[in-house]
């Protein structure tokens, strides 16, 4: 006894056929996604870096400490300047060792002029690192 799969049936039974289709749609938007970020991962990027040397460690850097008085006098490791005096000072040393590390830190009773005016002479001096302590 031939049968059509095209010829009208009655459905007396439950379909027991799984509907594929989302899961095919599902499957290549991920393939499309692992498509366009698969070169991204393993993609890299040409760079020359030094190379590590252990026979002479790094020099650590100048440590400054700056302080604000309570009458606005600035005090840089333990000499009292004036604010255009610690400008140059400050230039100096940046010019020394780029790489020097200021800590400012203020009195309790300061005004904040005189801390702005350190931050501005430490800035303008060319140091990058200022610590706020």
């Amino acid at each position: 006894m031939a049968a059509s799969t095209y010829a009208p049936r009655l459905q007396t039974a439950a379909m027991a056929d799984m509907n594929v289709t989302p899961l095919v749609d599902v499957m290549l938007v991920m393939l499309v996604i692992f498509m366009i970020t698969a070169p991204v991962l393993t993609g890299t990027l040409p760079m020359n870096l030094p190379q590590a040397n252990p026979a002479t460690p790094p020099a650590p850097p100048v440590q400054m400490h700056l302080r604000v008085d309570a009458n606005g006098g600035f005090v840089l490791d333990g000499r009292a300047f004036d604010a255009t005096a610690l400008r140059g000072v400050l230039a100096d040393t940046a010019r020394r060792s780029p790489d020097a590390v200021l800590h400012v830190s203020a009195a309790a009773d300061s005004e904040y002029q005189g801390f702005a005016t350190a931050l501005d002479a430490a800035r303008a001096s060319g140091l990058g690192n200022i610590a706020l302590d």
